[in-house]
């Protein structure tokens, strides 16, 4: 049940995060200045946190989506496995999230 709610809570997400990076691209093309705006609040600490919530969203309904085409092909609906598939969904989503941010800050 969680992961189902979840993966509807991280879809909401995604939408939301996507409004804030059309923001961006808009202010990327409105010039330096309203550029520099809210590239300004988007590098600050609490647009850094919304950032990192939204890439942890983005794979979390990555990986639980392909669980659910798993589930379309008909595998994967006895409750040992789907609780498996369960943690393997979220520690996959905190592994990619990390390593995308490990890499973002690297280069």
């Amino acid at each position: 049940m969680l992961t189902s709610v979840l993966h509807r809570v991280s879809g909401i997400a995604l939408a939301v995060g996507s409004v804030f990076v059309f923001i961006w691209l808009c202010a990327a093309a409105s010039g330096p200045e309203t550029f520099n705006a809210v590239n300004g609040l988007y590098a600050s600490w609490f647009g850094q946190l919304l950032m990192f919530g939204w890439t942890l969203a983005l794979f979390y309904h990555l990986c639980n989506g392909i669980r659910h085409l798993v589930w379309d092909a008909g595998y994967g609906f006895e409750i040992k496995t789907a609780e498996t598939a369960s943690y393997v969904v979220f520690a996959a989503a905190i592994a990619l999230t990390i390593i995308v941010w490990l890499w973002a800050l690297i280069a």
